[in-house]
């Protein structure tokens, strides 16, 4: 067997017969066209990794409605995306409010086909020092929030047996790390609720996914690391690839569980980590 390009096409010739191009390589939108007939929702869409999967988003033709508190941080995003990006600002922990969004959402857009659980908050305390009150807002935020859109998402797509669910969990889920107890523990929940929400809903035609992001490259992020050697140095010798991840890369698996290239993956967290989970 052979590869040929031709033209920036791949190609695979085995001898004696004629040469087929493989679909969904980066010149050919065989898995892709069909995503500029959709809509989704990207929560936290106005920064971050939210924004990053937006501008992926619509860069495939998806009108995107992004959510999230800020509404300046999601007017300048809107901007920047272009007419297929549609903010909406909105506290997601205010569950009661969450029903009416949704119909307001489907009145104004007729229509969910996607659905990005991305939003969410952390903090940093010792064990012993996170109060009740500490726990209770980060579960709300990261679990019930998550619960809540969703299910009032999945009537919507449950009228048509057809959807796409991305929920964003965390490294923080797979392995311990010390002083998030809370976010630890909201973003277990999240993998459990993936699997839970998969196996109840794929026989209806909507898949459940979830991302869990290692360490991806922010301002923050790498001004952090750098404060801490010691930390940077661990982060580093357990990440077989040796560098940080972009954005860009969580938004690329989004796009990939979004699509038809996608269309027998149910149930699945999957880690976008340089290998961060598997290394030693």
């Amino acid at each position: 067997m052979q590869r040929i390009d031709r033209g920036g096409h791949k190609f695979f010739s085995v001898a004696g017969h004629t040469p087929v191009q493989i679909p969904g390589t980066a010149q050919s939108p065989y898995y892709f066209k069909k995503l500029s007939m959709k809509t989704a929702i990207v929560t936290g869409g106005g920064s971050g990794l939210g924004l990053a999967i937006a501008s992926k988003f619509t860069e495939a033709g998806i009108k995107t409605i992004i959510i999230g508190r800020d509404a300046e941080k999601l007017s300048k995003a809107s901007a920047s995306l272009g007419d297929l990006c549609v903010p909406i600002a909105a506290d997601l922990s205010e569950l009661a409010t969450i029903p009416a969004l949704v119909a307001t959402i489907l009145k104004d857009h007729h229509n969910i086909d996607i659905l990005v659980n991305n939003a969410g908050i952390n903090m940093k305390k010792e064990f012993t020092e996170v109060t009740d009150e500490d726990f209770q807002r980060i579960l709300t935020t990261n679990v019930t929030a998550v619960f809540v859109l969703s299910r009032e998402v999945v009537k919507h797509m449950l009228t048509k047996n057809a959807g796409c669910i991305i929920n964003i969990s965390s490294m923080a889920a797979q392995y311990g790390l010390p002083k998030v107890i809370a976010y630890s523990a909201s973003k277990t929940a999240i993998d459990g609720m993936t699997r839970a929400m998969a196996v109840e809903l794929s026989p209806r035609g909507i898949r459940v996914n979830a991302i869990a992001p290692g360490f991806i490259y922010s301002d923050m992020t790498a001004k952090a690391l750098d404060a801490d050697p010691e930390r940077k140095a661990k982060v580093f010798s357990r990440t077989p690839m040796g560098h940080m991840g972009q954005p860009e890369d969580i938004a690329g698996a989004a796009l990939y569980l979004s699509s038809d290239a996608a269309s027998y993956i149910t149930g699945v967290v999957l880690p976008v980590d340089g290998g961060n989970s598997i290394g030693f």
